[in-house]
């Protein structure tokens, strides 16, 4: 299915988000090239995971998978198939049972040398307003001390397309790519660390917005 994914890539989303929305992309080159790596963002919109994705070149978009809510994403035949066919996510099982390892596919993504694109604030927030980052990534963290977690700040895509809304509006878009960080020794060190980072990103939007 390589190739039904570079297709909707190629002719629906990078069209739609360089003629509607129109991307400033800051600090590109912190942006991993290769794996494994993973990329941590703000949520706001289904947007932000099209963005981040069309962020590297065609031939390397099966190599970056989001993780996504299983019972959200696989909750009919047809969602299903897109997610995992097209957009290539790695499930996430919310409510894992009894002697489940809910990461353990997620973690071999990353020894295979995937990018991986994790939302820390878990679901969809207001329209630009960053939320409570949860602890499920420095688990991951944990599992995967040296994998480099690379924080993206977006701006602008929630007022696009909030959550709840499906007709996008045009909206200009930054995407403020932050310093990496590791495994910090601690998850709650790991947080703080994180928590920082995605800070000193939302405060430089916030200046750039002033000039």
């Amino acid at each position: 299915m390589r190739w039904a994914q570079a297709a909707f890539f190629l002719l629906l989303v990078r069209p739609f988000l360089a003629l509607v929305l129109g991307v400033n992309l800051r600090h590109a080159a912190r942006l991993p090239q290769s794996g494994p790596a993973i990329l941590a963002a703000n949520h706001n919109s289904h947007l932000d995971t099209l963005l981040l994705m069309s962020l590297y070149p065609l031939a390397q978009l099966h190599r970056v998978r989001p993780v996504a809510a299983a019972d959200y994403f696989l909750r009919n035949r047809f969602v299903a198939w897109f997610a995992l066919h097209i957009m290539h996510i790695l499930p996430l099982s919310r409510r894992p049972r009894p002697g489940e390892k809910p990461l353990a596919h997620i973690e071999a993504a990353l020894a295979a040398g995937d990018i991986l694109i994790l939302f820390p604030e878990g679901s969809r927030g207001e329209p630009e307003k960053r939320s409570a980052l949860k602890s499920g990534i420095a688990h991951l963290m944990e599992d995967a001390p040296t994998v480099p977690v690379v924080p993206i700040y977006l701006h602008g895509l929630g007022k696009a397309l909030p959550r709840g809304d499906w007709l996008p509006v045009p909206f200009f878009a930054d995407a403020f790519v932050g310093e990496p960080l590791v495994w910090q020794g601690t998850r709650a060190s790991s947080m703080q660390a994180l928590e920082a980072r995605f800070q000193q990103l939302e405060e430089e939007g916030r200046f750039d917005a002033w000039e």
